[in-house]
C-alpha cells in the first residue's frame, strides 16, 4: 500500500533539523521569540512528517529575501512616565533601556531578533523595569542593584537550540524583574505576573534570584 505523503514517522534527525530550520527562521525576522518556542515544542514532540511539514506551511523556503523592514529597537528611555514597548519589536546586537523616576514594561515575547545573542542593557535611578520573554529562550541575568533589588522569576533551563537574551542591569534605588513568560501565560502585564507568581506558590517554590 502506498504511502500518503507526510504520514511516516518522523525521526530524532528529521525533528533536529526542524528545529535549526525554525532557527534560521527566527533569525531572519519571519517568527517572533513566542512564535519560535511554540514551534520548537511541537516539533521536538511530533511523531510523524506531516506534523513537521505543518510547521513550515507559512514559511517560504530559506533562500528567500530576509524580513526586517522595522528598524532596530535600540533604546527605550522613561523619565517621570510609564513607557510600554512591545510587540513585533526588532533587535538586533543589543538594545538599551533607561528608567529615571518612571516605570517601564519591555516585553519581548513578540520581538524578532536578528542574532543568537542579543543584549539588553538597563539602567535604573528611582525606577522600576519589568521584562519579559518566552521561557523557551535563554535568559542570562547579571549586574547590580544597590538600595533596590534584581529579581529573575520562572523556570531557568538550558536551550542548547534556543538564542540568548543576555540583560546586564545597574539599578540604584530601583527594581529590575525578568520574567520568563510560559506560553499558555496571557493577558495583561499584570495577569502574567500574578499567574507567574501564583504558579510558584502552588509548587511551593520560589524560583527566582535576587541581588542587591
Amino acid at each position: 500500500m502506498e504511502v500518503e505523503e507526510a504520514s511516516y514517522r518522523a525521526s530524532d534527525a528529521e525533528r533536529e533539523q526542524a528545529v535549526v530550520s525554525l532557527h534560521a527562521h527566527l533569525l531572519d525576522g519571519r517568527l517572533t521569540l513566542e512564535e519560535f518556542s511554540e514551534r520548537v515544542d511541537l516539533a521536538l514532540r511530533a511523531t510523524h512528517g506531516r506534523e513537521l511539514t505543518e510547521l513550515h506551511r507559512d514559511l517560504p523556503p530559506l533562500y528567500s529575501q530576509r524580513a526586517g523592514l522595522r528598524r532596530p529597537n535600540r533604546f527605550t528611555g522613561a523619565l517621570f512616565a510609564h513607557v510600554v514597548r512591545r510587540g513585533r519589536l526588532r533587535l538586533r546586537r543589543r538594545t538599551a533601556v533607561m528608567s529615571v523616576l518612571a516605570d517601564i514594561d519591555l516585553d519581548l515575547r513578540e520581538a524578532t531578533i536578528e542574532r543568537q545573542l542579543t543584549s539588553v542593557r538597563i539602567f535604573v535611578l528611582f525606577g522600576n523595569v519589568d521584562v519579559y520573554v518566552p521561557d523557551a529562550i535563554n535568559v542570562d541575568v547579571g549586574g547590580l542593584a544597590m538600595f533596590g533589588h534584581r529579581r529573575d522569576w520562572g523556570d531557568d533551563m538550558a536551550r542548547p537550540d534556543a538564542p540568548t537574551v543576555r540583560v546586564r542591569a545597574l539599578g540604584l534605588f530601583g527594581t529590575i524583574d525578568v520574567w520568563r513568560v510560559p506560553a499558555d501565560v496571557r493577558g495583561t502585564h499584570g495577569d502574567v505576573i500574578r499567574q507567574i507568581e501564583g504558579r510558584l506558590r502552588a509548587r511551593g517554590s520560589d524560583r527566582r534570584l535576587e541581588s542587591g
